[in-house]
């Protein structure tokens, strides 16, 4: 330390004006005020000897004085964020009364206790402070501190408080850009949070289904408050349960998904929909529930929940549920945030939950019209059961006969033979021909939904299952159900089949409830159920039920004298309907579809001639006898064994050359093989030249 009486040397003068400029440079080139502080405790020492230079500023919200750097050239020795209220820091007394303080040993100085205890863990035996202060408002202090006692006299004193006022400028400068990135993040995040309610709004507006308004706004919402899990739980109060009904969990370990359901209590979201009020949950909030669903959101790694209610006209709905794998990554801005927002997704579910049971309502009633209306009376009817063959005869005498009984009947015959025909025509001469004739192929129909096709199922009773269903039985109430294909229903339903033809009655998958019906059964199988039951593939209680009257529907080729009928019958049918004119069927084409054998019966006899029709261009039927020629060669090709088709085909090859084995044209070179292996094989197959 200079002597205080002994006046600068011109030499000291010159450092101090020199160390001046780099000051004013360093601050011209340093925005960030830690960086700027460790620059000047670079620079300073040349001048004024120290080893530490902090930063101290007041905090006007707060009334406090907040350490904003204290350290060396080298870093920060004391981490930033020490605070004091203002009479118990040395810099608040700097703040307060705009003069420098000169602590010359901090051992002599009891005033603050809490600053000297800090700074004396870092070696600090005298420092000193000057306020901060510009020609607008007052900043702080900016302080200096030495590891040797009575290091700052006046000289030093008159130096620093040049350097201060510096220093001042420039860190009102970075404060004020500091506040006005601030505000200007400020107005984004703002904007960015009305834009997502305008979003929101727009995809209520746009979209009818609550999924899809869920979708456009999840997207918006990640952009805005960062997640990782998103779910609507919506509550059905009749069961006092929760449904997952949408869903969006991109790093999703699997555990999770859509139509998950579980009870209200012990769940975040049952305590957000009993309060009302939107909550927040962390990890150790999180293990104190006993649900299985909060438990799978442990194992995926949640670790922060908000579940926010779902309010519509004073009924709560659900629940908006967002999540995060990190802790604590919701405040409270970010809840009311969400509640705006769950605002609105409330009125699109409610919105959504009324256009679904809007649609379903139309679609029940579409299907009754369809089973009430059209079904009844549709292109294959009893009218167009063609035919004059005493097979067809004795059948149609058949269905004349077990018509009006009610009672059950089996139709029995290969594919394609009219089986659905017969059973239109016995319900068409029944007593119930004015009520529904309802039909299904149980072939067509994947086993897991068969149960509930037959019979129908509550909402909920299985994933899936969002709506109240209504099965074929009910459908067929007071009417007829034709049951196709009855061989493939599967051994476990077969039993529940026999239930309801027995009691006329059954239960909705899901249900407790006993409905009755008044049905009259009908079934058809072109499969040897005789031989299933034999077989244990069929139960033989339920078949002896169905095979009460059984009616056997005649392959076409047992009925040759309909065919002639049927090909012009069909001829045009699909003339009228494409608009041709046909007049004529060649004689040699009647003749070729009368004595093919028809493996594929009716049905391929109607598609051959519908694409027949089509090839024909003018006023006589062309029909490709080509392919019937080809597939009755198939089709009557003797199956021979592996032995007689080789001895076959080289008795053919061995003529073909006249009977010569051996040379490059001999039947040995032509078979691909030698011509003592030839020769063998015709020893062993028996194969001799003819004398």
């Amino acid at each position: 330390m200079n002597d205080e009486n002994q006046p600068p040397s011109v030499d000291s003068l010159v450092e101090q004006y020199r160390t001046l400029l780099e000051v004013s440079e360093s601050i011209a080139s340093h925005r960030d005020l830690g960086a700027l502080f460790r620059d000047l405790a670079r620079r300073l020492p040349a001048v004024v000897r120290f080893e530490y230079i902090a930063l101290i500023l007041h905090d006007p919200e707060r009334n406090v004085m907040k350490t904003h750097t204290l350290g060396t050239s080298e870093g920060e020795s004391i981490p930033p964020g020490f605070e004091l209220p203002i009479e118990e820091s040395a810099g608040g007394w700097v703040f307060a009364n705009q003069r420098p303080l000169v602590v010359p040993c901090l051992a002599r100085e009891t005033r603050f206790p809490k600053v000297h205890a800090l700074i004396e863990k870092i070696g600090v035996q005298s420092y000193c402070l000057l306020p901060l202060t510009t020609a607008v408002r007052r900043l702080g202090a900016m302080g200096f501190g030495s590891l040797t006692p009575c290091a700052f006299g006046d000289p030093e004193l008159e130096f620093l408080q040049q350097v201060a006022k510096q220093v001042a400028v420039a860190v009102d400068d970075v404060l004020n850009d500091e506040r006005a990135q601030t505000a200007l993040q400020q107005l984004t995040h703002e904007r960015d949070r009305v834009r997502l309610l305008l979003d929101v709004n727009n995809a209520v507006v746009s979209h009818l289904d609550f999924r899809d308004v869920f979708a456009a706004t999840t997207a918006c919402l990640r952009r805005v408050l960062p997640n990782d899990y998103t779910s609507l739980a919506l509550h059905e109060p009749e069961r006092d349960r929760f449904r997952m009904y949408a869903l969006d969990f991109p790093s999703s370990k699997g555990l999770l998904h859509e139509g998950m359901e579980g009870p209200v209590e012990g769940t975040p979201a049952g305590v957000a929909l009993r309060s009302g009020k939107s909550q927040l949950f962390g990890e150790t909030d999180l293990r104190n529930f006993s649900s299985e669903f909060v438990k799978l959101l442990l194992a995926e790694g949640i670790k922060s929940v908000c579940c926010v209610p779902l309010r519509s006209h004073n009924r709560l709905l659900g629940t908006l549920n967002i999540a995060s794998l990190r802790s604590g990554a919701f405040a409270q801005d970010d809840v009311d945030l969400l509640t705006q927002v769950a605002n609105q997704i409330a009125i699109a579910v409610e919105n959504g939950l009324a256009y679904r049971h809007i649609a379903e309502l139309k679609d029940k009633l579409a299907k009754e019209k369809l089973y009430l209306e059209e079904e009844i009376r549709t292109e294959f009817n009893f009218e167009e059961i063609v035919g004059d063959s005493p097979a067809l005869k004795q059948v149609l005498k058949q269905v004349e006969i077990v018509a009006s009984t009610g009672s059950t009947v089996l139709i029995l015959g290969e594919t394609g033979t009219g089986k659905e025909l017969l059973a239109r025509a016995i319900h068409n001469r029944s007593e119930r021909r004015g009520r529904t004739f309802v039909k299904m192929n149980c072939a067509a129909i994947p086993t897991g939904l068969l149960e509930s096709e037959l019979f129908g199922h509550e909402k909920g009773a299985f994933t899936g299952a969002i709506a109240q269903k209504i099965g074929r039985f009910e459908l067929a109430d007071g009417g007829t159900l034709f049951l196709d294909e009855v061989g493939d229903i599967p051994l476990e339903l077969q039993s529940k089949l026999l239930r309801v033809l027995q009691e006329q009655e059954f239960e909705r998958l899901g249900s407790t409830k006993t409905i009755r019906v008044d049905i009259r059964l009908l079934a058809a199988t072109n499969r040897d159920l005789a031989q299933m039951v034999a077989d244990k593939q069929f139960r033989s209680d339920l078949y002896y039920r169905l095979n009460v009257f059984p009616i056997v529907s005649p392959p076409l080729r047992e009925r040759q004298e309909d065919i002639p009928l049927l090909v012009r019958y069909f001829a045009q049918k699909f003339a009228r309907r494409m608009n041709r004119h046909i007049e004529t069927i060649p004689t040699e084409t009647m003749t070729a579809l009368s004595r093919y054998h028809w493996p594929g019966n009716v049905r391929e006899l109607e598609n051959l001639i519908e694409r027949a029709v089509i090839l024909s261009q003018g006023t006589d039927l062309h029909v490709p006898l080509a392919e019937l020629k080809a597939a009755a060669r198939e089709g009557t090709q003797p199956v021979t064994t592996l032995e007689a088709a080789e001895r076959e085909h080289i008795v053919r090859a061995l003529q073909a050359v006249k009977w010569v084995i051996g040379g490059p044209s001999g039947a040995a070179a032509k078979l691909g093989m030698k011509r003592t292996t030839l020769q063998s094989k015709m020893q062993k197959l028996g194969i001799a030249r003819p004398q």
